[in-house]
Parts: C-alpha cells; structure tokens; sequence
C-alpha cells in the first residue's frame, strides 16, 4: 500500500523538477532535466534566486509543499510501514 501511495505521488515528481529548473537555470533545453547541477537548484529551493519573477516565486512555493508533503509520507513509511 506504502509502495503504491509512494509511486502515484512521485509520478510528477519529474514533471515539477524539471519546470523548477528551468526557472532557476533560465532554460528550455530539456538536457536540464539529466545534468547533474544541483547547488544553484537548492539555493532556489531554500532561498530567493528571483525575488522579482512572479513564475519563480509560484513554482517555488509550490515545488516546497510538494517536498513536504512527499517527506511526510516517506516519515509515515519509515514508521507505520
């Protein structure tokens, strides 16, 4: 039941990484979604890369519920699974 409830949430997981990255790497180019940069991705993630771009700021906060929300479920695995 974990397995699956793991799966279905993380099937977009790529979806909404790969649009954050491109909003902080300021690019379209899909290669984006297979390099292994990740600092910059962080600072984006943890503090505020573009304080002025409206699209940064929405798709941050939302990628950050997305997170915590997977990690609440990964919490309950690790303790009720």
């Amino acid at each position: 039941m974990w397995l699956i409830i793991l799966v279905l949430w993380g099937i977009p997981f790529a979806h909404y990484r790969s649009q954050f990255r491109k909003i902080i790497y300021e690019t379209d180019s899909w290669l984006i979604n297979i390099k292994p940069l990740f600092w910059k991705e962080l600072k984006g993630l943890v503090g505020n890369v573009f304080p002025q771009n409206p699209r940064y700021l929405k798709m941050r906060n939302f990628y950050r519920i997305y997170l915590l929300i997977y990690l609440v479920l990964i919490a309950a695995y690790v303790v009720y699974g």
